[in-house]
């Protein structure tokens, strides 16, 4: 009896492991991320690297944060002479996209069909209002996206002028900061040069967050004092971060 038990477990075994075999053999996603993923790579070498910006897809343009945003871009673009990049969605990602034009400088992004606020309901497809489709991609896999946009911000070289730059957003926005935040601690962001970080700290957007970090975190055990202070600078305004940016490129950005 214990054997015809022993024979109808492996029996069983192997049936559930064929199944599992052939449902992850129809899995079309590896496939596409990878082919997404080198897309994405071919548009930051074909529009070239420069400012990353992350931040939330809802805000208004009637919002002054708006407003901040998009002459932000348009600064940023004309002192370091470099592509705007986002995920060229509404938003704050339509501020920056107008700001970078505003200058008569170039823009490339990478379009989710996912819109915040949609309940995870993919759309067939998104084209954006204005800006022509060599200017962007739109991928259905936020990890192919987020390759991208990493991609765009390192500097393969040090004459690259890049940055990455956090304006205020939610979940999206802070799932994407503390993608590149562990990449350049870890030293895995794939630079060849060093790349500033910037939360653009608008009416005080990220104090919780900036406070839980330095105390919160320490006290727990989780970080060390100080360690994450090498990653980021924290500007209240346009005009620190354009200052910083300044004396970041003036003197090298090794």
């Amino acid at each position: 009896m214990h054997a015809v038990m022993t024979m109808t477990s492996k029996a069983s075994h192997r049936a559930g492991r064929a199944t599992q075999t052939r449902a992850l053999a129809s899995r079309l996603s590896p496939t596409v991320v990878a082919l997404e993923m080198q897309r994405c790579y071919d548009l930051v070498e074909e529009l070239g690297r420069g400012v990353v910006y992350l931040g939330s897809a809802r805000r208004k343009e009637t919002d002054a944060q708006y407003a901040l945003a998009r002459e932000l871009a348009r600064d940023v673009a004309r002192a370091l002479d470099c592509t705007t990049w986002s995920g060229v969605g509404p938003g704050f990602m339509d501020a920056v996209t107008k700001g970078a034009l505003d200058a008569d400088k170039p823009v490339g992004g990478f379009m989710i069909l996912l819109e915040s606020g949609q309940r995870g309901k993919l759309q067939p497809s998104r084209v954006h209002p204005y800006l022509p489709q060599s200017c962007y991609l739109t991928t259905s896999f936020f990890s192919a996206r987020k390759h991208g946009l990493v991609d765009a911000g390192v500097r393969v070289s040090a004459q690259d002028r890049t940055a990455f730059i956090a304006l205020p957003g939610g979940v999206g926005t802070l799932d994407e900061i503390f993608e590149i935040l562990a990449l350049l601690q870890l030293k895995r962001i794939g630079s060849a040069h060093d790349v500033p970080f910037i939360f653009m700290n608008y009416d005080g957007h990220y104090d919780g967050l900036l406070s839980f970090l330095a105390r919160d975190m320490v006290a727990s055990g989780a970080l060390g004092a100080g360690e994450l202070d090498p990653h980021f600078v924290v500007c209240d305004d346009n005009a620190a971060a354009l200052a910083y940016l300044d004396q970041f490129y003036t003197q090298g950005g090794v």
